[in-house]
């Protein structure tokens, strides 16, 4: 682990030692599966990850297991999506706080107004400068659908 390792990935290693400790096999897979998609980024592009960077892995991560989820729940695998369930929420321990859909819609606001957006042909200009604000504390999905409207209003 190189010496400027970032925060967040210091956090996640110690809790993995804190897990291997406890001797909690749930947590440590589900820490160990973090740590591998680190590692696997890192490898693949030959750069340490800033917290920025993990929160992007962790994202998709998320994302992953929550659609997983929903096919557990609907093909009535319960026990397939307790684990998921217990693997998202110890995946978001890591993630930073949620926006509120007020903030949400007050940070899209003054994005559409500093940009000068006036139709929905500027919405990527607008999601794009939102991206990095909004990573990892909201949906884009959902984003993308307020920045729309409020274009189009």
């Amino acid at each position: 682990m190189p010496a400027e390792a970032s925060p967040l990935k210091v956090t996640i290693l110690d809790q993995v030692k804190s897990a291997m400790r406890a001797k909690d096999k749930k947590r440590l897979g589900t820490l160990r599966q973090i740590t591998a998609a680190i590692k696997q980024f890192e490898i693949d592009n030959r750069e340490d990850l800033n917290d920025d960077g993990i929160i992007v892995i962790m994202t998709k991560m998320c994302k992953q297991r929550r659609d997983s989820l929903s096919q557990f729940q609907d093909a009535g695998r319960d026990d397939l999506a307790e684990i998921e369930i217990a693997e998202l929420a110890i995946i978001e321990e890591f993630m930073p706080t949620p926006l509120t859909d007020d903030e949400i819609a007050t940070e899209i606001a003054a994005m559409i107004k500093e940009l000068g957006a006036t139709g929905p042909k500027e919405m990527g200009n607008v999601i794009k400068a939102l991206r990095p604000k909004f990573q990892g504390r909201a949906d884009m999905g959902a984003v993308s659908g307020l920045v729309k409207a409020a274009l189009t209003s």
